[in-house]
């Protein structure tokens, strides 16, 4: 190998270590800081039991623990795919089985190898996370059948979209000319508008069971915020977590006047305790609903809009650097979708860590902001409730370090959250 090829191939390798180290620093602290707190925080302990709050601090160990394995399993194959020139391999491979022999199937095959290799390799730590994990703490509500018949169609309906979409942007790069990078935007913002449009009204059904909201006293509710609000409401699901798991989520979709509501299952309100009574289920949608009111999927949009854009005229700028593929063992070729692939995934890995940073900081932003706009219809208690009952049903831990918060919680702590709210509502009264 030339020098450029080395000093190519240890830059990546020395970012992957670097964020790995960082990522194991942060998860150490947090799990140091699990560890050694005992008691319930003041602000819970009207609302939290010393053997729930005992529950979450395992709960929170064990994923930590989990975490440190699947990191350290992730680097270590990573490495070794780029320091032997695995990808280049698998490319060998695909292009003698392929009978067409064009650049486009056989950077489907080669794709669909690397995909059908990665569920392997990570199917034991799935089937451990899934049936001993989750399962220890009550959470997963999976049979073997369902695993395995939901990873099947996972897997199929992925590699429809995949193969569909690589295809296109290998002929938009290989015929696009110089400023491909724009036109190759272009597609991906509108391939991105549709999936976001059908996903949720065509795939996501294909794996969840989506039920109309019976009438009774909780639509009729939603329907009144929905009206006072004016947001355009059409459609009103419950959607059947239950049968994965016991977690519990509330969410909308839909583009321009067509909005959907979907209630999972988990978050209405059990003979058992758990889930939320109708009042706090209001306050959670209003908290949704403050993000549509103050533009926050819009906003998102356009950062993500921008940043593919950056993303693609930086690729423009380095996908024809020879040492960049030969570095990974591509002498003789230079396929596009593998300069793609390594460019996004590698090459701008310190600028894709400082957005993830930075995006993570908005979105912390808007929670509040959402918060405050629930706050300001008046559901400040409710939703406080919400948030307790929220985390108690999913055993979350409310003690945090402050630094792996600030890196990965993209919704602010729960006792951080309670405050803000408390904070908002008295300076409401």
């Amino acid at each position: 190998m030339s020098i450029d090829e080395i000093t190519v191939r240890n830059g990546i390798l020395f970012f992957l270590w670097v964020e790995f180290v960082w990522e194991m620093y942060l998860s150490i602290r947090q799990f140091n800081k699990a560890r050694s707190t005992n008691d319930v925080p003041e602000a819970l302990k009207t609302v939290m039991k010393h053997e729930e709050f005992d529950k979450a601090k395992q709960y929170s160990l064990a994923k930590l623990k989990f975490g440190f394995v699947k990191d350290t399993h992730s680097i270590f194959l990573t490495s070794a795919l780029i320091y032997y020139g695995t990808l280049a391999y698998i490319w060998d491979y695909a292009h003698s089985i392929n009978p067409v022999k064009g650049e486009v199937t056989t950077s489907c095959i080669w794709l669909f190898m690397l995909s059908l290799l990665s569920t392997i390799i990570e199917l034991p730590l799935t089937i451990y996370h899934t049936f001993v994990l989750e399962e220890k703490f009550g959470f997963n509500k999976q049979t073997a059948g369902f695993f395995v018949w939901d990873k099947i169609k996972a897997f199929f309906v992925s590699q429809l979209i995949t193969v569909m979409i690589s295809s296109v942007i290998i002929v938009i790069i290989k015929s696009g000319g110089p400023y491909f990078f724009i036109w190759l935007w272009v597609v991906v913002c509108i391939i991105s508008m549709l999936l976001l449009t059908i996903y949720p009204a065509v795939i996501a059904p294909l794996f969840d069971t989506y039920t109309p909201l019976p009438e009774g006293e909780l639509r009729t509710q939603i329907e009144n915020l929905a009206s006072q609000l004016k947001f355009p409401l059409t459609q009103l699901y419950v959607v059947e977590g239950s049968k994965r798991s016991s977690h519990s989520n509330a969410y909308f979709y839909g583009l321009f006047k067509s909005k959907r509501i979907v209630l999972f299952d988990t978050l209405l309100a059990k003979d058992d305790g758990k889930g939320c009574q109708n009042d706090e289920i209001l306050a959670v949608l209003s908290h949704e609903l403050g993000h549509w009111s103050c533009n926050h999927i819009i906003k998102n949009l356009i950062v993500m809009q921008v940043n593919l854009f950056l993303l693609f005229a930086g690729f423009a700028f380095m996908f024809k650097y020879p040492p960049l593929y030969k570095a990974l063992g591509f002498y003789n070729i230079q396929p596009v979708l593998v300069g793609l692939f390594v460019v996004l995934q590698y090459v701008m890995m310190p600028y894709n860590t400082l957005l993830s940073f930075l995006m993570t900081v908005l979105s912390r932003k808007f929670e509040f902001q959402a918060d405050e706009f629930a706050v300001n219809l008046g559901k400040a208690e409710p939703l406080e409730r919400a948030l307790l009952q929220l985390n108690k049903d999913n055993s979350g831990f409310p003690i945090n370090d402050d630094l792996y918060s600030a890196w990965h919680h993209s919704h602010p702590p729960l006792l951080e959250r309670i405050s803000a709210l408390r904070e908002s509502a008295r300076k409401l009264n």
